[in-house]
């Protein structure tokens, strides 16, 4: 069974600081390309980045790109965002996910595991 455990969400303040991370178990996991999105209230989900098998290769959205930094342990199993000069526009439900596909797809439907989400919130 494949599960996917994120952790770190949480209440930060504008420019503020917060580190995600995402647990996963039950998957090959260096066979994956691994993923962070995002819902806020009322809108659809959302790519924010993703990473590559190796860690070598890297995407982000450009509402994220320069702020925010996605990194893996594939011997831990673990993947990490480091979100750094969070915006209120930030705050939204924060869900990990893996992908067999080789590339960086940002469209929900080509990722087949989810975790259950994380909160951040981030104040004005």
């Amino acid at each position: 069974q494949v599960q996917l455990v994120e952790s770190g969400g949480g209440l930060a303040q504008d420019g503020g600081s917060l580190r995600l991370s995402c647990a996963a178990s039950g998957l090959a996991f260096n066979n994956y390309v691994l993923g962070w999105f995002r819902q806020a209230p009322g809108k659809v989900r959302e790519f924010v980045a993703c990473i590559n098998w190796s860690g070598v290769a890297t995407s982000y959205a450009d509402s994220v790109n320069g702020r925010f930094s996605i990194s893996r342990n594939n011997a831990k199993k673990t993947m990490s965002l480091q979100m750094n000069s969070l915006k209120p526009e930030d705050t939204a439900l924060y869900y990990c996910a893996a992908s067999s596909y080789s590339g960086c797809l940002p469209s929900v439907n080509y990722w087949h595991y989810w975790g259950q989400g994380t909160q951040v919130t981030v104040s004005s």
